[in-house]
């Protein structure tokens, strides 16, 4: 009995000191937030949306009657000299924080959009108006000014450094909800936005919700590694997916507003897509990476350095491209006029272009849609196509290829192309007429992944064609 007492107490011990340690090794929020909380400010604008009041429509030679009620009624609303529409206020509620103590302030660029007049106000209640510097929409970052001095500043991490799995906190006004503290960690990096091609975005599991936009990240150092910025839901809450803007992304928008007024961005000038695993085989890649070019730009600078639909792009700038989705951070982040390396695979082979990197347009340019001339048809693909007119030629922009009349079940329906898509190239051989894809598609392999180009819409995309064996 002594024996068993004794040992039951040793593992009572042992139990409550793994307890110990195990509640230990969680982190603790509370000096971070007290630390923090005076750099985190509440961000309220208000918009006045201009409202006309416009004189109901009467049927043609209709007259109100003179000395009737009508009469006075119309008068009242419509006819009173001096009444103007009165404008009304839109209001919206967001987050930012100090990023120097002369008065410095950081959000998001659609928290502050439009805004006639943006209030800050800080954990004290104090409340300061706020002027725009600067303010970029494809990072949504905005840089605000108050007439303050001796602020409480936030210190700035490197976003370079995170790692998934880390802990992380956000301060913010969620709902209006002042200074409000959710955690939780970093779920993956360098997430790419449809919208948001230019950030490859931090993605938490921390409790965003409205409100939160425009206030920062935390590490456990207490530094500011991110601006809190767009959460995916169906319901308009929370659903454990948020993302935030690196912080290295924002200093860069941050210097670029403070030296020249704007933000400019690196420009490539290609349409590009992922590679699939069969498109991989096709192109000669031991695995699915890299950024496939499905378009080349005129008078870009893909385009003067020679890069060409079909190539991959594999490294930029020394830079490995993992994937269609990492080339525009890369890209966008190089120096205007700078000459850059780029790797490509090219009909098997790795080669090395140099780019001269231009500045990004406001706009980049593409095309649309459909007609046909004399048709052929390759019972081996099981596809009817015709040659292009002059017509069809400069509404799709291109110069050669054909457009899809049919496509039935077979080679061509299982790789996805489909009716009205302009072939430009099959197994990297452009396509110059109908007889010329005939020629060409007589000669394919059978069982063997091969890239067709086509332009579908606005954009152009590679399939991968696979003929089975007859």
């Amino acid at each position: 009995m002594t024996h068993y007492k004794v040992w039951t107490g040793l593992l009572m011990t042992c139990l409550l000191s793994l307890n110990v340690h195990a509640r230990g090794s969680l982190p603790v929020f509370t000096e971070l937030v007290s630390e923090n909380g005076a750099a985190v400010v509440n961000i309220s604008t208000t918009t006045r949306i201009k409202t006309q009041r416009q004189m109901p429509k009467l049927p043609p030679n209709m007259q109100i009657p003179e000395g009737t009620p009508f009469e006075d009624l119309f008068k009242h609303f419509f006819d009173q000299p001096g009444r103007r529409p009165q404008p009304r206020n839109g209001h919206s509620l967001g987050s930012g924080f100090v990023l120097s103590s002369d008065g410095y302030i950081l959000t998001n660029h659609h928290v502050i959009k439009n805004a006639d007049e943006i209030i800050v106000r800080f954990s004290d209640k104090s409340e300061y108006e706020a002027k725009v510097l600067g303010s970029d929409e494809r990072s949504d970052v905005a840089l605000l000014k108050v007439e303050a001095t001796n602020l409480k500043a936030v210190k700035l991490g490197d976003s370079t450094q995170l790692k998934v799995g880390e802990w992380v906190l956000a301060i913010g006004s969620p709902f209006g909800f002042d200074h409000s503290a959710t955690a939780g960690i970093v779920s993956a990096l360098g997430r790419s936005l449809p919208s948001d091609s230019y950030v490859p975005f931090i993605q938490t599991d921390v409790a965003i919700n409205p409100g939160n936009s425009g206030g920062p990240l935390f590490n456990l150092d207490g530094e500011v590694v991110g601006i809190n910025s767009q959460i995916y839901s169906r319901t308009g809450g929370f659903m454990g997916v948020s993302f935030a803007i690196p912080m290295n992304v924002v200093m860069n928008v941050v210097t670029q507003i403070k030296s020249q007024g704007y933000v400019s961005r690196g420009w490539l000038g290609v349409a590009i897509q992922n590679v699939t695993r069969e498109l991989a085989e096709s192109f000669g890649l031991d695995k699915p990476h890299g950024a496939l070019i499905s378009r080349v730009m005129p008078n870009s600078p893909a385009l003067k350095a020679g890069l060409e639909a079909g190539d991959v792009i594999l490294k930029f700038d020394g830079k490995k491209v993992g994937s269609s989705s990492a080339l525009p951070p890369i890209v966008g982040g190089t120096a205007i006029g700078k000459s850059v390396p780029v790797v490509v695979m090219r009909n098997n082979k790795k080669e090395t272009i140099q780019v001269v990197v231009e500045q990004l347009p406001e706009s980049e340019d593409v095309t649309s849609s459909s007609s046909m001339p004399g048709r052929l048809i390759d019972d081996r693909l099981a596809i009817e196509i015709a040659d292009l007119d002059e017509e069809q030629k400069e509404q799709y922009d291109i110069k050669e290829g054909v457009i899809v009349v049919n496509v039935a079940q077979g080679a061509a329906a299982d790789a996805g192309i489909h009716e009205g898509d302009r072939i430009l190239s099959i197994n990297n051989q452009k396509i110059k007429d109908a007889r010329h894809f005939l020629d060409i598609a007589k000669e394919l392999p059978e069982d063997k992944a091969i890239p067709v180009l086509i332009q579908r819409g606005d954009g152009a995309i590679f399939l991968a064609l696979r003929i089975g064996k007859e």
